[in-house]
């Protein structure tokens, strides 16, 4: 009987064995634990996406875990510092390789490789029933000697792999972005066990300038244009269409036209309309359209050659020449109100003009100022990001990648869209999506390792006085109780997120500060 003794789950689900095993017996044992071709994952967990691990459970050794959902690798490995319940090494070795990775020789113990195993027998023997003892009560010298040894090497590696490279990777200090490979095991009885662990950690950040960097802010000033172009288009929302009393239509006015569209002399799906409303010099049929109906009288008809654009959304017409025969009906102008007191008390909740002005220059001001702050705190971020160097992963870039996507998906969603609809009407998959969106992914993962660097040289941390008013206006905001938001922050693993996302907008400040 062949057996395959699959110890971690890789990415892709490739898989790592530690030894093929002839043994004849392992079917019988197999048997006799009734587990057939299921059961629990060897190392406790499981890996389903590409850059995420998923908790399914972990052993009795490293301490129960809450149900923490979908968490990073970074934040999975924080759960098992956590959980640990004493040291099981003896030595890590670490040799920095190329391409952002490291190589971990970890040694462990030999009594805890022997409490490891007396483990596995306790979790093996539950479920055996071999004749003339009753089922779970065998001794494990029986197990030992009617199966081998070998039964619970998996079991005891499930135990010892997990919190041994945890413990390996706080050894080493090192930030794990990816799942590690773990490879060359060994173990056996009153030895030290060992295995060899490669995993890629975060980019070194070499920092440039990032003090007095110059960035200037946007002017705030509210002109009186701005003040009357939304007075402007205040007027336009609260307009008629009448007709027009010249006859010769001109740019701006709306034309109520009928229209008959050819391709090589044929109609097309889509190419006719009746009674329709266009707007001249809206853009909103195709190109060179527009402009050749200007002039029209009311009741003249007019043939008119165009070409669809190449990237046309529908690709039979794409870059085909087309003509259409077009029916000038009537045409209609835009009566927009006096902008006076009873304009305002019509369009807004002012009585007079003078303060609904005031109200919008407020507005523009306030909305200004916020536009400006935030292009202010782009800048410096992308400054001082220029100025440093790191060399970028592709598993930085990924994780950027699928972080924007979930909130592309998130935002279509509540417009009632369909992302796969979204794209599709865009014209691409999800794949192209993500590699048009790649360079961005790239620099804004930049932007954070090296905010996170600059933290760390000027000393930037968060306090528990800082945490708690953030959870308070989380609280307010959904009026619920803080000390419930708390709890649930720490439910899902989000507590340790939350005081990132702090320590990056102090860190910004002291950009701003530093300027």
């Amino acid at each position: 009987m062949l057996t395959l003794y699959v110890l971690f789950v890789k990415k892709k689900k490739e898989v790592f064995t530690h030894s093929i095993i002839y043994y004849a017996k392992v079917a019988e044992l197999a048997d006799a634990l009734d587990l057939g071709s299921s059961g629990q994952s060897p190392c406790g967990f499981e890996s389903h996406l590409s850059h995420h691990l998923i908790i399914l459970s972990l052993t009795p050794d490293i301490g129960p875990v809450p149900d923490r959902g979908l968490l990073t690798y970074r934040e999975f490995f924080k759960v098992l510092f956590k959980y640990q319940l004493g040291g099981i090494l003896m030595e890590v070795k670490k040799e920095v390789l190329e391409g952002n990775k490291v190589k971990l020789e970890v040694e462990i113990e030999s009594d805890r490789v022997d409490e490891a195993l007396e483990q596995a027998y306790r979790q093996v023997v539950k479920d055996v029933e071999i004749p003339g003892f009753r089922k779970g009560k065998a001794p494990r010298k029986i197990i030992e000697q009617r199966f081998g040894e070998e039964v619970l090497h998996k079991d005891a590696l499930d135990i010892l792999i997990p919190k041994g490279y945890s413990e390996a990777v706080e050894e080493a200090d090192i930030e794990p972005i990816d799942q590690p490979d773990i490879e060359d095991f060994y173990i056996s009885k009153g030895e030290p066990a060992t295995f060899t662990a490669i995993v890629e950690v975060k980019p070194e950040v070499e920092l440039g300038d990032y003090k007095g960097l110059g960035i200037e802010k946007e002017d705030t000033a509210v002109k009186d244009e701005e003040i009357v172009q939304r007075l402007e288009k205040m007027q336009d929302e609260h307009s008629q269409l009448v007709t027009a009393e010249r006859e010769e239509l001109q740019e701006g006015d709306f034309a109520i036209i009928d229209f008959t569209g050819y391709v090589d002399g044929e109609e097309f799906p889509g190419g006719s309309a009746e009674e329709y409303s266009l707007e001249i010099g809206s853009g909103s049929f195709i190109p060179g359209f527009e402009e050749q109906l200007i002039g029209m009288k009311v009741g003249e008809e007019k043939s008119v050659e165009v070409t669809f654009p190449e990237d046309y959304h529908a690709d039979d017409l794409a870059g085909a020449d087309a003509s259409f025969d077009v029916l000038l009906k009537e045409i209609k102008v835009k009566e927009r109100p006096e902008l006076d007191d009873d304009f305002a008390k019509e369009a807004s909740d002012f009585e007079t003009m003078e303060e609904l002005r005031v109200s919008i220059e407020e507005e523009l001001a306030e909305q200004k100022e916020n536009s400006a702050e935030n292009n202010f705190r782009e800048e410096l971020i992308k400054k001082a990001s220029e100025n440093a160097e790191v060399n970028m992963t592709d598993t930085l870039v990924d994780e950027q990648l699928d972080q924007m996507f979930q909130r592309l998906s998130q935002s279509i969603s509540q417009q009632g869209m369909d992302v796969e609809d979204y794209l599709g009407y865009m014209g691409m998959d999800e794949e192209g999506w993500r590699e048009q969106n790649k360079e961005t992914a790239s620099e804004r993962a930049k932007e954070l390792l090296v905010l996170e660097a600059i933290a760390e040289v000027e000393d930037i941390e968060v306090t528990d006085e800082e945490i708690e008013e953030e959870v308070n206006e989380i609280a307010e905001m959904h009026d619920q109780d803080p000390e419930q938001i708390k709890a649930i922050l720490q439910m899902q693993g989000q507590l340790s997120q939350l005081t990132e996302d702090i320590r990056r907008q102090k860190t910004i400040d002291f950009l701003i500060e530093n300027n």
